[in-house]
């Protein structure tokens, strides 16, 4: 009994902090309608403000009134102003991609103000984690332990008294309930929402800056592990208790605990299976729970006095400018193919490889994202399979390269049918939800295993050679024409699904699935298709990617890289085949370019954080902000040929008058 109290003592404290992160996502959802996925980040940015400010000689008291009091809550307010403050309370997508664009952009605006160095772990807030305050059944209890258990008694009795006795309670249910309705009695419901936003980040700060101390370095990861436990623990509660939410967080840490203490050290089970227990119980709450499956439905009365949405058309253009198109068009794209075979240096030759290969994977965005209208988070998961399958063929069956790619594909579609049977009853909110989950649960568990993801030093994958040609040469060249004709033949395929009857049920569908369902249409077994065809490529597209690379390893397929990934491919154009092949050239090119820049200002930062800024656009131009950029050209040159075809007439009648 003694030995079990010694292991689930520390899981207590533990608990508490998912419980402050799980209470706060509890908050912010009653209060703002918003699933915040950036709650981990914030509590990144508080946790990284808070070392850096103790490194630089402040006091521990005050750095943390610092981190916490001032720069979270000015964070929170930020985000509802310039964010979701300008999204529809009805638009459960633009919320769901705004807040992945800020899971995306905050750490990497971090990264690029602090530079890359890894930050240390800073002293605690409270007291000393090497300081005993006291023993229960003969378990040390230090400082820290204590002062989190304390903060997080008064966090959950302060809050949830305030949600159920206060006005400003009331008015925060009142607010994601009718923000309309509210108005109606007097009260400004952007007052209450932004006082919600900037509770809720004092939270994440608060759980930042406790658990910082526990870890090595302050690291994105450690937070959104911690971010997924929290939801596991608030989606026990269905997202409508605190007190349920913070009891669920703590009886999981109590669990971990024990289940860390008995695990035998060094096994698999210690080392993957202890941090996937959350994910496995989020993907079982998700299945059960049908409050769950309701996640971002709109529970508002007057939600139907919002007019239709407007239909993303593309716009008109003249016969002269439509001709110049399209002889135009297929003439600099054939020159950009002739460049890249002959002068253009190789190492770029390497990198528009790289484009055309993430092109198929972003392809796969398209599918699911695009046509379907759901937010996948796995789809570098997907990628990863084929990758790992195609490299455990070619180098330890014999597999021909070219051959092992296409089964990675049908592998990965394999497991993309596994992830959609969940997918048939969920949508929206809780697909993203369960996507993101499977997405973690590969990353601490499948990936690393040697007999999927290879050797620690990672996994060969071959160039293929076909008969007589060789693509293993020096020059990436015959590589790049072999990738780009592959591309041309799934993006064709691509686009024929998606123009026919399996498009348009689709967009029916996700414009109206009640109208759609009116009509005899059911989605189901066009979702598992859908699901299955998208991990397909994209599996297909990881093989290629790493063949081009010829090592990968489980750090080239992350969560992180699926949801930059869905940012990039939301923010050029997710609704055609030409966005997804302009998304994967740009970001390759992008990213190149962003390497000359001196490594103190992390390139690869500054080009995740221009696309997540550009995923908040997604409310108002819902087909990408590079594609409506285009249309605007467009429109502007059409305008142009027509004022100089008018001006062209004028002058012939003038001539004909004389």
């Amino acid at each position: 009994m003694s030995q079990a109290l010694s292991y689930a003592l520390p899981g207590i404290p533990y608990g508490c902090t998912f419980a402050l992160v799980a209470i706060g996502l509890v908050l912010s959802y009653q209060s703002t309608g918003v699933f915040n996925f950036a709650f981990g980040a914030q509590a990144y940015v508080a946790a990284m403000a808070y070392s850096v400010m103790v490194r630089h000689g402040l006091g521990r008291g005050l750095s943390g009134v610092l981190a916490i009091v001032v720069l979270s809550p000015l964070l929170g307010l930020g985000i509802d102003r310039l964010v979701f403050s300008r999204i529809s309370p009805g638009n459960v997508a633009a919320k769901t991609i705004a807040a992945l664009g800020l899971m995306v952009g905050l750490p990497a605006a971090v990264t690029i103000a602090l530079g890359p160095v890894q930050e240390a772990s800073p002293p605690s807030l409270l007291f000393d984690v090497n300081t005993v305050v006291l023993r229960v059944a003969g378990t040390p209890v230090d400082g820290v332990q204590l002062a989190t258990v304390v903060l997080t008694l008064l966090v959950v009795v302060g809050l949830s008294a305030m949600m159920r006795f206060s006005l400003l309670g009331l008015e925060m249910r009142a607010a994601v309930e009718s923000p309309r309705l509210l108005r109606l009695q007097g009260v400004s419901s952007r007052r209450v929402t932004s006082v919600a936003w900037i509770v809720s980040s004092s939270l994440a700060g608060l759980a930042g800056v406790l658990l910082a101390p526990r870890y090595a370095t302050v690291s994105i990861d450690n937070y959104t592990v911690l971010l997924v436990a929290a939801i596991a623990a608030a989606a026990i509660a269905s997202l409508d208790s605190m007190g349920i939410a913070a009891l669920a967080s703590i009886a999981m840490g109590v669990m971990m605990g024990l289940a860390t203490g008995y695990a035998p050290a060094g096994s698999v089970w210690s080392t993957g299976l202890l941090a996937a227990i959350p994910f496995f119980l989020l993907l079982i709450l998700l299945a059960v729970n049908p409050k769950l499956r309701r996640l971002g439905q709109s529970a508002d009365p007057l939600a139907g006095v919002d007019p239709p949405g407007v239909p993303i058309l593309a716009p008109p253009r003249s016969p002269v400018l439509d001709r110049s198109l399209r002889i135009v068009g297929p003439g600099v794209l054939l020159l950009g193919i002739v460049s890249v075979l002959t002068w253009v240096p190789s190492s770029w030759v390497f990198v528009v490889t790289a484009g055309l290969g993430l092109s198929l994977i972003f392809l796969s965005i398209t599918m699911i994202t695009g046509a379907a209208g759901q937010v996948s988070l796995c789809q570098a998961t997907f990628a990863g399979v084929g990758a790992f399958t195609a490299g455990q063929l070619a180098t330890n069956s014999g597999v021909p390269v070219v051959v092992a790619a296409v089964a990675g594909g049908l592998v990965a579609a394999g497991a993309g049918l596994v992830a959609a049977l969940p997918a048939l009853r969920l949508r929206g909110l809780a697909l993203s939800l369960s996507t993101l989950t499977l997405a973690l649960l590969a990353d601490a568990i499948a990936f690393p295993t040697a007999w999927i993801g290879g050797p620690p030093s990672g996994l060969t994958v071959p160039r293929p050679t076909l008969g007589p040609i060789s693509f293993a040469t020096d020059s990436t060249r015959p590589f790049f024409v072999l990738v780009l004709a592959i591309v041309v033949i799934v993006g064709f395929f691509v686009r024929r699904l998606l123009r026919g009857a399996t498009g348009r049920g689709l967009d029916a569908w996700r414009q109206s699935p009640l109208a759609s369902a009116g009509l005899g249409y059911s989605p189901n077994r066009t979702k598992v298709v859908i699901f299955a065809l998208s991990a397909g490529v994209a599996g297909l597209g990881g093989g290629l990617w790493g063949s081009l690379l010829q090592v990968v390893s489980p750090a080239d397929f992350t969560y992180a890289d699926s949801l930059l990934f869905v940012v990039i491919v939301i923010t050029v154009g997710a609704r055609s085949v030409a966005g997804a092949v302009e998304a994967g050239i740009g970001f390759a090119l992008l990213t190149h370019l962003a390497g000359y820049l001196p490594n103190r200002i992390s390139p690869s930062s500054i080009v995740a954080l221009a696309f997540s800024i550009g995923a908040f656009t997604y409310a108002a131009h819902p087909e990408g902000i590079v594609e409506q950029l285009r249309r605007h050209a467009t429109v502007l040159a059409d305008s142009g040929v027509r004022r100089m075809g008018s001006a062209s007439l004028e002058v012939i009648a003038g001539r004909s008058k004389r």
